[in-house]
C-alpha cells in the first residue's frame, strides 16, 4: 500500500464529501449512466459517442491514445485502441475496462443474479501446468451445477469433450462462460475415485452473496466468527445485518473475513461490511474517497464514511482471506479498515492489485465500465496496483471445504489468533512471490474465469 503521490495533471484535491453509504452515486454523475446514448447505433455514431466519452470522463483521459475512429472497423477495436497504454510510471497499464451487454450488467448490479453454469474452477493456480490437476473450487448456490450436484473439490477430468490438461495448457476457460440460456456445459468428474458425467444447461439464477456464517472456536478457545462474502451487491446487506448480529450476540473475539473469491462490486456495500467490523472506531472517518479526472474532480470527487449499524463489532483486528480473486471492491475493504486503524492480518495468497473503480455509461445495449477514478483511504493510501501481498501465506486445498477445520486459509487465520504467529512454511513464501510474480506478468483486461473481477461501482 502507497500513500497517493501528486499527479496534478490528473487529479485536483477532493472538492465534495456525499452522504455517508449512499445507495445511489453522488456528485455530478448521479446514475449509472454519465453521458447520453449514442446519437444511433451506426458504428460511426457509436465510435463518435465513446470517443468523447472517454475525453470527458476517462481517467487516463490526458495519458491515453488519440486515434482516429475511421481506422477501426468495428466499436470494439476503436475502444481497445483508446486504453492507457502504461506510459506514465505512476500507472500501469489500463487492463481493467471493459464492456458487457446491459442485460447483464444490471441483472448482476440491480438483480443479484446472473446467467451461467455456476462451477469455478482453480485456473490462475495450476498456472498453465497440463500435469497438475483441475478442481472444482466453487460452485454458485442454486446454480445448475449446484442442483446437479457438483461439490468443490471433483476433479474436472473434461469440459464438452476437451480434456482437462488441453483446457490447462491453453489457459482458456471461455468454456465456462455461456452466450445464453440454455447452452450446455457437459463435464466429467472425478470424486472419491469414482468418475460420472454430468451435463449442465446454462440459466439465470440468484446469487446468494453471503454464506457460511459460524461462531467457531479456536484450538485454544477463542471465540471466532467466519463468514464469506461473495459478491458487493445491494443483496448482500439483510443477511450482513443477520450474520453481525449473530456474531455480537455471541461474543465473538475474533472475526475471519472470507473475501477469496470477492472480484468486487459496490463501495457503499464494501463500507456497510467495514462498518460492522470497525464500529466506533470508524466514527467520523473517511471510508474511502473516489478521485475522479481534473475535469470531472469538483463535481463527481466523493466520500464515503463509515457508518454506526448496531451490531458492528468494533474489533481491533480482523483476518481476511485472500487470493488472486479478492479484487477491487473487496479489496477496497482492507484498505479502508486499515485507513482507520483496523489491523487486518490477510491470510492465503496476494490480492489483484486494482485500486480503481468505474462510473458506467450505457448506449446501444452495451454498457462500459472504464475507469473513472481511483480510490484511497482515510489516510490518504491507494495505488495499490501490485495488490496486497498476504500477511500470512498459505496455500489452498480445493478439495477441503472454505471455513472448514481442513482449511488451510481457516487453519492459519485461528493459528495466528491464538498465538499472534503465521506459521508460514519456507515453500509456501517462496511459492506466493513466485505466484505473485506470474500473474504480474500475464494481467490482461479478460478475466481468466468468469464473474472473477466485478468492479468497484460508487453506488
Amino acid at each position: 500500500m502507497t500513500c497517493r503521490p501528486s499527479f496534478i495533471r490528473l487529479l485536483r484535491p477532493v472538492a465534495a464529501a456525499c452522504a455517508a453509504l449512499a445507495l445511489a452515486a453522488c456528485g455530478g454523475g448521479g446514475s449509472d449512466n454519465p453521458t447520453a446514448p449514442a446519437a444511433s447505433c451506426s458504428v460511426a455514431d457509436q465510435q463518435a459517442w465513446l470517443g468523447n466519452y472517454m475525453n470527458d470522463w476517462y481517467f487516463w483521459y490526458r495519458l491515453s491514445p488519440r486515434p482516429p475512429a475511421s481506422s477501426y472497423s468495428t466499436v470494439e477495436a476503436y475502444f481497445d485502441a483508446l486504453l492507457y497504454t502504461g506510459t506514465d510510471a505512476s500507472f500501469p497499464a489500463d487492463r481493467w475496462s471493459g464492456s458487457q451487454s446491459t442485460e447483464s450488467f444490471n441483472r448482476f448490479f440491480g438483480d443479484g443474479a446472473t446467467l451461467g453454469y455456476g462451477v469455478a474452477v482453480n485456473g490462475i493456480e495450476v498456472d498453465g501446468d497440463s500435469t497438475r490437476a483441475l478442481y472444482v473450487r466453487y460452485v454458485e448456490p442454486g446454480s445448475p451445477a449446484a442442483v446437479q450436484g457438483v461439490q468443490r473439490g471433483d476433479q474436472i477430468l473434461s469440459l464438452n469433450g476437451l480434456s482437462a490438461a488441453s483446457v490447462v495448457a491453453s489457459d482458456d476457460y471461455a468454456v465456462l462462460s455461456p452466450a445464453q440460456a440454455g447452452d450446455t456445459l457437459n463435464l466429467v468428474l472425478r470424486r472419491a475415485g469414482s468418475d460420472r458425467s454430468v451435463s449442465l444447461a446454462a440459466a439465470v439464477y440468484n446469487l446468494n452473496p453471503v454464506q457460511g456464517v459460524a461462531v467457531q472456536t479456536s484450538p485454544r478457545g477463542r471465540r471466532v466468527g467466519y463468514l464469506q462474502v461473495k459478491d458487493m451487491i445491494g443483496q448482500a446487506l439483510t443477511p450482513l445485518d443477520t450474520a453481525f448480529s449473530q456474531f455480537r450476540t455471541a461474543g465473538v473475539q475474533e472475526l475471519v473475513l472470507d473475501l477469496r473469491y470477492n472480484g468486487g462490486g459496490l463501495v457503499s456495500t464494501g463500507g456497510t461490511l467495514a462498518s460492522y467490523i470497525a464500529g466506533a472506531r470508524g466514527a467520523g472517518l473517511t471510508y474511502a474517497s473516489l478521485l475522479y479526472n481534473d475535469k470531472r474532480a469538483s463535481g463527481n470527487n466523493q466520500s464515503f464514511a463509515f457508518s454506526q449499524p448496531a451490531a458492528a463489532l468494533g474489533l481491533p483486528r480482523v483476518y481476511v482471506l485472500t487470493g488472486p480473486r479478492t479484487c477491487s471492491a473487496s479489496e477496497q475493504v482492507v484498505n479502508g479498515l486499515r485507513g482507520a486503524g483496523v489491523e487486518v492480518i490477510t491470510v492465503g495468497d496476494t490480492t489483484c492489485g486494482k485500486p480503481v473503480g468505474f462510473l458506467p455509461s450505457s448506449s446501444c445495449g452495451r454498457t462500459y465500465s472504464v475507469v473513472n477514478f481511483e480510490s484511497v483511504n482515510h489516510r490518504n493510501e491507494g495505488r495499490y496496483f501490485d495488490g496486497f501481498q498476504a500477511s500470512c501465506p498459505a496455500s489452498e486445498d480445493f478439495t477441503a471445504p472454505q471455513g472448514g477445520a481442513t482449511d488451510p486459509l481457516m487453519n492459519a487465520a485461528l493459528r495466528h489468533a491464538d498465538t499472534g504467529a503465521c506459521f508460514t512454511t519456507a515453500a509456501e513464501g517462496e511459492r506466493a512471490v513466485a505466484l505473485a510474480a506470474r500473474r504480474a506478468a500475464v494481467r490482461t483486461r479478460g478475466a481468466v474465469e468468469p464473474g472473477e473481477s466485478r468492479g468497484m461501482i460508487p453506488r
